[in-house]
């Protein structure tokens, strides 16, 4: 262990998750970010799902066959504007070498083993704080709306039913029976699969109360402060840079998302992390009956439509476009397209806020969590999709790595390394 505080880079729900678990090992936590407050880019409004055994890689086996459809649909799931951005098609290229059977599994076991672990650590810690933050414990659904859809989830029947998760195959009435708003929209689907053990939350209510209790455990957070660069001597992290002055640490965490690879690329560290833009919007409710009781996912445009309170949270869709935060008015119509066909009179979408994040996605889905070649520097971030459902697991996976504890999970595959080994299979 070295001498001086752990200095957290990044206070979205991955780097506040990691301040606290390191705080209450009892170490001393300083955490570094731009925005004036936690949780103010990707974690302020995601769909809000905490879904372990849907943690599932964008590069599946029918991703290049469905993605060319996909991009031509009117309310399309996956958006690509191609730029001249090397990291965009090195990226993509990586994506689709994952795209097989074989990685599918692989990649899809062990993200499931790091957000069921996730799930139990953020139950865990509901129960030592109280924490609130719009939390429901009613399970997700994944609706299909076509009878191919529903023959096809057997591939992910056969991962939940290796790693342990419980799940229901339902048909249409089963649909209707766990979600009575769908009775609405009966005929736009065939059937679902549940997982009875899903939760959901507001991730931003979520960090921004684990923030204040981070802070009430000894946490010093800076917020407003620019990061520009890692120092190194002898092969360690001896400071970071930032425009407050340069400022020294015992171990550092990267938690940056997409903007960690720019951070590690002068160390050479090669970190396949980038951008996958998300959409969402948040309505409130205006007939309770006709909301859903917790998360719905529409498999066939890749949105989760969430109950948050006396709101309703619509959220998905993928687009690569960079680093761009540009709000396109036709992804909001997809979002709507979505909750009303399904949840129709349930919320007031004419008053619904619009807001996009940048997902930082790695090209095999899992998040790179543990230590690098520098002796006291740890990455936990590239969560993609799903930083709200791997936070509390990922950040006691670092802070239990730094502090010289064995996980409770096996992370030898979470790391940056497995990029190294792969090359050199």
């Amino acid at each position: 262990m070295k001498t001086g505080p752990v200095i957290v880079l990044g206070a979205g729900v991955i780097g506040v998750t990691t301040a606290y678990y390191l705080a209450k090992a009892g170490r001393d936590v300083v955490v570094l970010d731009r925005q004036s407050g936690p949780a103010l880019e990707t974690s302020f409004a995601n769909a809000g799902e905490v879904s372990p055994g849907y943690a599932s890689p964008w590069a599946s086996p029918d991703v290049p066959r469905k993605a060319p459809r996909w991009l031509l649909m009117e309310h399309a799931p996956l958006i690509l504007r191609p730029k001249a951005d090397a990291a965009m098609w090195r990226w993509m290229l990586q994506m689709l070498a994952n795209c097989t059977s074989a990685r599918y599994a692989e990649n899809k076991a062990r993200m499931v083993r790091l957000a069921e672990y996730s799930r139990n650590e953020l139950v865990a810690l509901r129960q030592a704080t109280g924490i609130a933050y719009d939390h429901r414990s009613r399970g997700t659904l994944q609706v299909f709306r076509t009878q191919a859809q529903l023959d096809g989830v057997a591939k992910d029947v056969k991962v939940l039913a290796a790693g342990g998760v419980v799940f229901e195959v339902l048909d249409r009435a089963g649909c209707l029976a766990v979600e009575p708003g769908l009775a609405h929209a009966r005929n736009q689907i065939v059937g679902g699969l549940r997982l009875p053990r899903d939760e959901t939350g507001d991730c931003y209510k979520f960090t921004s109360a684990l923030a204040a209790l981070a802070e009430a455990a000894g946490v010093k957070f800076r917020f407003g402060v620019q990061i520009q660069g890692l120092e190194t001597a002898g092969g360690e992290v001896t400071g970071v840079h930032t425009d407050a002055g340069r400022i020294e640490g015992g171990e550092f965490v990267v938690a940056m998302g997409s903007h960690s690879p720019a951070l590690l690329r002068p160390l050479g560290l090669c970190l396949p992390v980038y951008p996958v833009k998300g959409y969402s919007i948040t309505a409130p409710i205006i007939d309770a009956e006709r909301a859903p009781e917790s998360t719905l996912l529409d498999e066939s445009f890749k949105i989760a439509i969430t109950r948050l309170g006396d709101r309703v949270r619509v959220g998905g869709m993928a687009e690569i476009s960079g680093f761009s935060d540009a709000l396109d008015p036709r992804r909001r119509r997809t979002l709507e397209y979505s909750l009303d066909s399904l949840f129709p009179g349930a919320a007031e979408t004419g008053a619904a806020t619009f807001w996009s994040g940048l997902r930082p996605m790695t090209p095999d889905g899992t998040p790179v969590v543990g230590p690098t070649p520098f002796a006291n520097l740890y990455l936990n971030t590239g969560h993609g999709t799903l930083g709200w459902t791997m936070a509390c697991g990922s950040g006691r996976v670092v802070s239990d790595l730094i502090c010289g504890i064995t996980p409770q999970i096996g992370t030898g595959d979470l790391g940056i390394g497995r990029y190294a080994d792969r090359r050199a299979a």
